[in-house]
């Protein structure tokens, strides 16, 4: 059974975040309110929190920063992210979750 973040889409894997910006480093806190909550050492000024998200994601998944695409929530902490991508919804949650490391 996947995790509420995360789901299958027809153009690939939709992620639900819980973003804290301006945080000392970029790191996984765990689920928050069926989003994954992310801090981001990112300022959430000029589209930067934004762009680390999709960088992040794109690393931790290693896909091209081309396949990862915010869908929602630009000027939120809540955001959505389409990641283009033939892997599976499990092999996403195992990759972008603290005890995948």
């Amino acid at each position: 059974m996947s995790a509420g973040w995360i789901a299958a889409h027809a153009r690939g894997i939709v992620l639900s975040f819980h973003v804290q910006p301006n945080a000392p480093r970029t790191e996984v806190q765990g689920e928050h309110g069926g989003a994954l909550k992310l801090r981001l050492a990112a300022p959430p000024v000029d589209g930067k929190a934004n762009e680390a998200l999709v960088r992040w994601v794109a690393e931790r998944l290693d896909v091209a920063r081309s396949a990862v695409e915010l869908i929602a929530g630009e000027k939120d902490r809540r955001k959505r992210v389409l990641v283009k991508t033939a892997l599976g919804v499990a092999a996403i949650e195992a990759a972008l979750t603290p005890s995948a490391r």
